[in-house]
């Protein structure tokens, strides 16, 4: 498995970055409800991130043909459960809510970033070479 999930310390790496940039931005923004924000935004991103990859890669290790099931069982969940935190935090009036928005998408746009980097310059040890 763990041949699987190389790409995700690279990833959470670039999310921890991400974060102490962001929190600080946030701060200088919004004060500590911005950082907080940004940076639970950016967390929940990258939890949602490693606990689809660490699903999948399970999946594939019992079994090639539970990796489409797995892998949309966790989307569902997480979609599901993104749903239900958005609409809570939503209906609040937590001055945090534009930062925690701009952090998802900001973590978002840096995991799918770097899992691209990494995916194109890096050996996939299941893949045969021509």
């Amino acid at each position: 498995m763990r041949e699987r999930v190389r790409h995700l310390l690279v990833a959470l790496g670039v999310c921890a970055a991400l974060i102490v940039v962001g929190a600080a931005v946030g701060w200088a923004v919004s004060g500590a409800a911005g950082a907080l924000g940004v940076a639970a935004g950016v967390a929940l991103v990258a939890g949602s991130y490693t606990a689809s990859t660490l699903a999948i890669a399970w999946a594939d290790t019992v079994n090639p043909r539970l990796v489409l099931p797995v892998g949309m069982g966790m989307y569902v969940t997480k979609f599901s459960l993104l749903g239900a935190l958005l609409i809570f935090v939503g209906a609040t009036e937590w001055p945090g809510k534009i930062p925690m928005a701009m952090g998802i998408v900001a973590g978002v746009v840096a995991w799918t970033a770097t899992q691209i980097w990494w995916t194109v310059r890096n050996a996939h040890p299941y893949v045969a070479p021509r």
